[in-house]
C-alpha cells in the first residue's frame, strides 16, 4: 500500500478513485505520564510520554485508515492528512484521512 501526502504518485497512473478513508483513536492522559511529564515541563526539554503516545496514536490512526482502503480493493492512499480535537478534558482524537485509489 503506497501511502502519501502529494495528490500524485510519481510513476503511477490513477485510475480509478475509490473515496474517502479514515482511521482514528481516542487517547485519555495517564496519570504516571502525566506527572513525569509535568516534572519534564518545569526543566524543559521534550516531553517523550506525550511524543511516545502520539506517536502511537498516529500509527493505530494509520493502519485502520489503510485497513478501509485495502477492504475497498485500493492499493493507495493520496492526500492523505492529519487532524487532532479535543473530546473531553483529558482526552483527544487523533484522525488519518485521505483518498483511496487505485493505480497502474
Amino acid at each position: 500500500m503506497i501511502i502519501t501526502s502529494s495528490e500524485t504518485i510519481a510513476g503511477k497512473e490513477i485510475v480509478q478513485t475509490l473515496g474517502l478513508v479514515r482511521g482514528n483513536t481516542i487517547r485519555a492522559k495517564h496519570i504516571g505520564k502525566d506527572i513525569i511529564a509535568g516534572l519534564r515541563s518545569i526543566v524543559g526539554g521534550e516531553i517523550k510520554e506525550y511524543t511516545e503516545a502520539l506517536s502511537e496514536a498516529r500509527e493505530l490512526a494509520i493502519e485502520r485508515m489503510t485497513n478501509e482502503a485495502e477492504s475497498m480493493g485500493a492499493d493507495a492512499i493520496i492526500s492523505v492528512r492529519f487532524t487532532t480535537s479535543q473530546v473531553i478534558s483529558g482526552a483527544a482524537e487523533l484522525m488519518a484521512y485521505g483518498t483511496a485509489v487505485k493505480t497502474r
